[in-house]
């Protein structure tokens, strides 16, 4: 099968690609990407009222963001109207279809006897087996003949095999009065085209498997693979909503999950390779099957999203993490770093991501490269600050000047001074941070002082134990 799989993501552009569309499309993605097979992208945009260009926009942006390539151009449902309908033609005319003139009115007469009576309210035609010559030139629809009895096996990789009674299934209408092709017309004909093996989407789709595969079997074409993966729910059990964190997946991004984090948790959602829980991509690729997705719903987990955004954090490369950082600003601040603070950033990496869960977070922790001098300490920093603290900075100056910038030559420097003046490192770190960085939530002042280097860091702390002095004179 190597090489011949293809699977789509065809979401509606009728809002933004939320969590839940997101995992579909990583799952389709997952699947084909491991086996060597193509993974395509259609926009399901028939329904001309709700469907925007900002939200195709949106959901193209959302997947590029995750990382999620496709192949070839994106498809518009809508542009293949004309072919859609012309496959309703060929049932027609193969006898698999036919033209109902039955009014809305009539239907739903029909309905209300039929719960009266309490019998089945799926509606039966009259017009099935009509002569051509009975029809009147009146407005009318285009019906499948649905087998009348019998069942119909859906084979669902997930699921397993769903048998559905053919009296539940009604005669599904093709085209519209106006001539318009339905949704579920649209999406067989579109997959068929399209060359789809593998349909891998949500299990509320699932009686939506059966009515499709009366037009498969219709037209003669293969039926694709099915997998229906369960919905993702909130910690509490409930349909995922807003409130649990259903939302965009650009949001998201805005945010600060890297998309790495963001990939290893959306697969986590609902599958599973024995007991990893952190794996990279390349691992996703060659793990995933049909055979780790579980029957029931998914708990999305904010914790868990950012013990896993961390670890990748921590494990991905630093040019890979400053390049990711400088897309983040850029969409959140609308700024871009200056080449001296993105070289300084790429050089404090090491110092900068260990414990950092999210963007914003590392970039509190850099505080001290993207600040400039004079340092303003914020309110807790300049706590450390006091004229006691000034002074140990002014003394320690002279210690540091003639160290050997290494992170053994400035702990030896600092344990030396902190001996002779019969105080604890502790007691200078406070007042080093602030003076390095302004806060008090910092690297190691060790490693600014070596970010940073011996003229700047020499800088700062001068800068911070004069003030002292200033004030004294004031």
């Amino acid at each position: 099968m190597t090489g011949s799989v293809v699977t789509r993501f065809a979401p509606s552009p009728t809002g933004f690609l939320h969590i839940g569309g997101a995992r579909t499309a990583l799952f389709n993605w997952l699947y084909a990407r491991g086996r060597g097979g193509k993974f395509l992208l259609r926009i399901e945009d028939t329904d001309r009222a709700r469907s925007t260009p900002d939200a195709t926009q949106a959901i193209l942006q959302g997947l590029k963001w995750l990382g999620l390539d496709w192949d070839g151009g994106v498809v518009s449902q809508h542009e293949g109207a004309t072919r859609h309908a012309e496959v309703a033609h060929q049932l027609l005319n193969a006898g698999k279809a036919y033209k109902c003139f039955s009014t809305q009115d009539e239907i739903a007469a029909f309905r209300d006897q039929a719960r009266a009576a309490g019998t089945s309210t799926l509606f039966r035609s009259p017009w099935r087996d009509a002569a051509p010559a009975d029809h009147p030139d009146a407005p009318h629809v285009v019906r499948i003949k649905a087998p009348l009895e019998g069942t119909t096996v859906i084979r669902d990789r997930v699921q397993g095999d769903v048998t559905i009674g053919n009296d539940q299934l009604d005669d599904m209408v093709l085209l519209r009065s106006d001539g318009s092709p339905v949704y579920m017309l649209a999406v067989v004909v579109d997959d068929h085209d399209m060359g789809v093996t593998h349909v891998i989407r949500g299990d509320d789709h699932l009686n939506n498997a059966a009515r499709q595969m009366l037009i498969y079997e219709a037209m003669g074409w293969n039926v694709p693979v099915w997998a229906h993966i369960p919905l993702i729910h909130g910690p509490d059990g409930k349909k995922l909503s807003k409130r649990h964190g259903a939302l965009a997946a650009r949001e998201y991004q805005a945010m600060g999950y890297p998309a790495a984090g963001m990939r290893n948790y959306l697969a986590r959602l609902g599958w599973s390779h024995g007991d990893a829980e952190f794996f990279t991509d390349e691992q996703a690729l060659e793990w995933f099957d049909f055979d780790g997705i579980g029957k029931s719903p998914a708990r999305f987990d904010t914790k868990k999203l950012e013990n896993l955004c961390g670890r990748h954090i921590a494990a991905t490369d630093d040019a890979a993490l400053l390049h990711e950082l400088q897309d983040f600003i850029a969409v959140t601040e609308r700024r871009a770093l200056t080449r001296t603070q993105a070289e300084t950033m790429e050089r404090a990496m090491y110092c900068l991501k260990d414990r950092a869960r999210t963007f914003p977070e590392l970039l509190k922790k850099a505080a001290f490269i993207l600040n400039d001098r004079p340092i303003v300490p914020d309110e807790t920093a300049a706590g450390h600050l006091d004229s006691v603290s000034r002074r140990i900075l002014g003394e320690l100056t002279p210690h540091l000047q003639s160290a050997s910038w290494t992170r053994e030559g400035l702990e030896a420097a600092t344990s030396a001074f902190a001996d002779a003046k019969e105080i604890k490192f502790g007691k200078m770190a406070g007042p080093l941070r602030a003076a390095l960085a302004g806060r008090s939530v910092t690297p190691s002042v060790f490693d600014m002082m070596l970010v940073l280097g011996r003229e700047e860091s020499l800088a700062r702390i001068t800068e911070a134990a004069q003030a002292n002095a200033e004030k004294g004179q004031g």
